[in-house]
């Protein structure tokens, strides 16, 4: 066991490989050719892509970000060089995971063109998926372009860096804030739109 925990890769394997045992475990094999495993499948994989980006999004706002002021100088290069374009790696394509999930989930579900016209019974995902979209060009759009210069992927000068950080960090503060109706919005709508 301690060689498959050793290595991500590993890991994320044999986590597939004990889904599969429950799902045969479940019988869910049989119904691989119903459109409703599929709903459910993609749901899933929503959830997933959706852990990932919003889970990444409050370690940078509640442990990061935070943690910064305390990290001695000579530190810092180990967060801003390494561990920082690594996360956003991750951030921004599970930030485009959750999008593309979700909207051909809503598309499966016959929902998509109501929901995002916040037409009922689907104003309450609707509202949640606007969320995300707006959120999902921040990371895009506003996040990674100004991290690429506060991190010194792109170079500009001093005062630039600056600029960018405080967007990046304004911008990311702003998804934190908008990712708390955004996911009350997607959990209600499976509740009868509460």
């Amino acid at each position: 066991m301690g060689a498959v925990l050793q290595s991500l890769g590993r890991t994320v394997i044999a986590g597939v490989v004990v889904l599969v045992v429950i799902m045969g475990i479940a019988g869910t094999f049989g119904k691989l050719g119903e459109m409703g495993y599929w709903t459910f499948f993609m749901r899933w994989l929503h959830v997933l892509s959706g852990v990932m980006w919003i889970g990444l999004l409050w370690y940078f706002n509640f442990v990061q970000t935070p943690s910064m002021p305390k990290i001695p100088d000579e530190q810092k290069p180990a967060i801003s060089k390494v561990i920082a374009p690594e996360a956003l790696f991750w951030f921004r394509w599970a930030a485009l995971a959750t999008i593309v999930t979700g909207l051909l989930l809503s598309w499966m579900n016959g929902y998509i063109g109501q929901a995002l016209g916040l037409q009922a019974p689907f104003h309450t995902i609707g509202i949640g998926m606007w969320l995300g979209l707006v959120m999902a060009f921040n990371v895009w759009f506003i996040i990674w372009p100004n991290q690429k210069k506060a991190l010194g992927i792109v170079q500009v000068d001093a005062a630039a860096k600056a600029a960018a950080a405080k967007m990046a960090g304004l911008t990311s503060r702003f998804n934190t804030l908008l990712s708390i109706p955004m996911l009350y919005c997607m959990v209600a709508q499976q509740n009868a739109g509460l």
